[in-house]
């Protein structure tokens, strides 16, 4: 019986030991075995002119997105047993999202979460999570918002609508209406 184990590299791999093997790896992880998504980062900031604890006592609640984010319909508070303090959206473009809060931190201004549903027709990006922090400056307050995601389908080929640039595109819309109209609102107080 003959047996071809994928040519050269494979032959000297049994032949040339562990470590000549485990060489050859890494030599091939430039992206050559690779598959699927990557995972992607945005930042969103915005300077207000506002003290920070005015545009904290805006954002503060996490289940009140809906005040200040035009993307959100309504917002609704929900608790999970496994989950904890969770919130349900009713987006403007349709559909509903589930977030759970994972961290917050009053004194500091923040708090993170991220998507417990993965329904990507309701919104083009899969397993997020993000954190929006607010900090004072010499003229008011900035707000930072960070999100890291996949785009919705995973796969190596993914439809459109479904890709890299839909997912950033999404990510980015929603981060940027709720930053702008935050501005408007706590500037008016």
């Amino acid at each position: 019986m003959k047996m071809r184990i994928g040519g050269g590299r494979a032959n000297a791999c049994l032949f040339g030991g562990l470590s000549f093997c485990a060489g050859l790896v890494l030599a091939q992880s430039d992206g050559a075995f690779a598959h699927g998504a990557a995972p992607k980062k945005i930042e969103e900031k915005i300077e207000i002119a506002a003290k920070p604890d005015v545009v904290w006592g805006i954002i503060k609640d996490f289940a009140k997105i809906s005040t200040w984010n035009p993307a959100v319909v309504s917002s609704v508070a929900a608790s999970d047993p496994d989950q904890g303090q969770e919130r349900i959206l009713t987006l403007k473009s349709g559909g509903k999202i589930t977030d759970a809060q994972t961290d917050y931190e009053a004194k500091t201004m923040t708090y993170s979460y991220r998507r417990v549903d993965d329904d990507v027709k309701v919104f083009p990006v899969s397993f997020y999570s993000a954190t929006i922090t607010v900090t004072p400056t010499a003229t008011g307050s900035e707000v930072d918002w960070i999100g890291r995601f996949y785009r919705g389908d995973t796969s190596n080929e993914p439809p459109p609508g479904l890709d890299d640039p839909d997912a950033i595109k999404a990510m980015t819309d929603f981060f940027d209406t709720g930053l702008k109209n935050l501005k408007t609102l706590a500037e008016k107080k």
